[in-house]
């Protein structure tokens, strides 16, 4: 039995990743911000990935919990919302203009910063074996960004996508393989349930890539759920 940590487990493609561990048979862990009940999965709930203190106190509340070692991390949490072009360029007002920048700070935060803070501060856990996933988005593909806007979002996951790169590079001598993966357009509450598969079609996916990622690999593409490589 393996131990799985899903990070950002609440709904949507986190939710339907821990249900497919579970059916697995593994051990599945899953952080919240909010406490909710996961199938049988272990809830740990208060965890920001805004919060420094909060991630680095996870291999301790693991450890609390008998697990020393995690076999797989999949990072899943972030937020999407649309800045585009006439937020924030004039004559948008300056308040208007200010709040779009805030919001476009915050993804930087929560979707590029979180997803690093967070997996550092659970290397104590990861080793040789260990493989550590980032559910990221097509929207952070420079060579496929062909619509434009979502200034955001796109920002947010392009610098996501290379700081894992870096620490596949980074965590290879450790035997630490890294997934940086695109999970679909997935019909969930972030895009007001848009998308033309379900969360439990794309954690079959990721859950297919992940068990497919080995250090032969790391990081080596970034992959569509349906095993498509997606230009960087």
């Amino acid at each position: 039995m393996r131990n799985v940590l899903v990070v950002g487990a609440s709904r949507g493609i986190g939710r339907a990743l821990v249900q497919r561990y579970l059916s697995a048979g593994d051990r599945v862990f899953a952080t919240v911000r909010a406490p909710v009940e996961l199938d049988a999965a272990t809830v740990l709930s208060g965890v920001d990935l805004q919060d420094d203190a909060a991630c680095l106190a996870l291999p301790a509340r693991l450890a609390a919990l008998g697990v020393t070692r995690l076999d797989i991390v999949i990072v899943n949490a972030g937020i999407l919302t649309r800045e585009h072009l006439e937020h924030v360029e004039p004559p948008a007002s300056s308040v208007g203009r200010d709040a779009a920048f805030g919001r476009i700070h915050e993804h930087i935060e929560v979707n590029a910063l979180g997803p690093l803070r967070v997996a550092t501060a659970l290397l104590p856990v990861l080793g040789e074996g260990s493989r550590l996933a980032l559910v990221s988005s097509r929207r952070g593909s420079l060579g496929d960004c062909v619509t434009g806007g979502s200034y955001g979002y796109r920002m947010s996951k392009a610098a996501a996508n290379i700081a894992f790169i870096a620490l596949a590079r980074d965590l290879a001598p450790r035997g630490i393989a890294v997934a940086v993966l695109h999970p679909g357009f997935v019909q969930t509450e972030m895009n007001a349930g848009r998308g033309d598969i379900t969360a439990a079609t794309s954690a079959a996916g990721i859950f297919d890539r992940i068990e497919s990622v080995d250090l032969s690999n790391s990081a080596a593409a970034f992959l569509h759920a349906t095993d498509e490589a997606l230009p960087w």
